[in-house]
């Protein structure tokens, strides 16, 4: 490999750490935030919190892998056992997120559609199931190219690095038959279809129409109280609560259409970009798969930021702490003031 294609890689490389790296430590940090507020307030010490936590935790997961990831679409010279955790790891990873997220918004749609059985429900009654569920089978999808399910001993891939020039911005391979470790000798093209069609998909379908179902159970039990409230006031207009409820509920609708646009909208962009180059078999450009994984990941990884810092529950006990510690501050330098005078 050349002068060249060395400073193609590590260009595309540093692209990857400038765009990844703060958006990686910003999704760190908030996740760590929120999960000591819920851990110092006891009164957030119950199974839907906890269900919340473990997604916060498999979100601080994804932010440490998330430089990881657009690195898969990079062709790099590793061994077998290296190439597999390089690609394996972070897939698990984010498998689990997506579980975890899907669970959290299933254990909220229940307390809505179904509450007087929701203390029945059997993520109550079974906890550890839940959480094994959540972890377990993402793990097991994950680690199937580990057991044998890959492309590693296909016909062509000794001469993966040097068969096409096209290529040779995109390859950190040598000819000095080193392994080759690409995410098509790790994932073939079927196991990319199932996880794409039958898990990313069908999770992303559910959480936006369970989501969209509890916001058509909340308008209509808000005509239902409006309906009350002016039955009870004998007026046929509109009152001022009322039309702050609809306000609220509308304020509601936008925050959550605008969430979803920015957070699940690039990704499924990105994803369906990924399926079209794979079927047509075609290069693209190192930049732009950079751009689009990058954005695609990390916009979704701030799902659960979005949930979290929402809820003032959530962030009142790391408030008051910041606040208790910016009074000090301000204590101890009025007092040097005052010295100083």
């Amino acid at each position: 490999m050349d002068y060249n294609d060395s400073y193609a890689l590590l260009s595309g490389e540093n692209l990857i750490y400038v765009i990844t790296v703060p958006l990686s430590t910003s999704i760190i940090l908030a996740n760590l935030f929120i999960i000591l507020g819920i851990s110092w307030n006891r009164q957030l010490h119950n199974t839907p919190n906890y269900f919340f936590i473990s997604l916060l935790v498999a979100d601080l997961c994804t932010g440490v892998a998330l430089p990881f990831i657009p690195l898969m679409g990079l062709n790099r010279e590793l061994s077998f056992s290296s190439c597999l955790v390089a690609h394996v790891f972070p897939n698990f990873l984010f498998l689990a997120f997506l579980f975890n997220l899907v669970m959290v918004h299933y254990e909220r749609f229940i307390c809505i559609v179904d509450a007087l059985h929701y203390n029945n429900l059997w993520v109550h009654r079974s906890f550890p199931l839940a959480l094994l569920m959540v972890w377990a089978p993402p793990l097991v999808f994950a680690s199937l190219p580990a057991f044998g399910w890959n492309n590693w001993t296909g016909p062509d891939w000794d001469d993966c690095c040097t068969s096409n020039q096209s290529l040779a911005a995109l390859s950190n391979c040598s000819t000095n038959g080193t392994a080759c470790c690409s995410y098509r000798r790790v994932f073939p093209n079927a196991f990319i279809y199932l996880e794409v069609y039958g898990l990313v998909l069908p999770a992303i379908i559910a959480i936006a129409g369970m989501t969209g179902r509890v916001l058509w159970i909340t308008r209509g039990q808000l005509k239902n109280i409006c309906r009350l409230h002016r039955s009870v006031e004998r007026g046929s207009q509109a009152s001022d609560r009322e039309q702050r409820l609809n306000l609220r509920y509308t304020r509601c609708v936008v925050a959550v259409s605008l969430t979803f646009l920015a957070c699940w909208v690039p990704y499924i962009i990105y994803m369906h970009v990924c399926i079209a180059f794979l079927i047509s078999d075609t290069k693209w450009s190192s930049t732009t798969h950079i751009v689009l994984s990058c954005t695609g990941i990390g916009s979704m990884a701030v799902v659960p930021l979005v949930l979290g810092l929402a809820n003032k529950q959530y962030t009142e006990p790391a408030n008051k702490l910041l606040q208790k510690l910016g009074d000090r501050w301000r204590q101890r330098t009025q007092r040097s003031e005052e010295v100083a005078i």
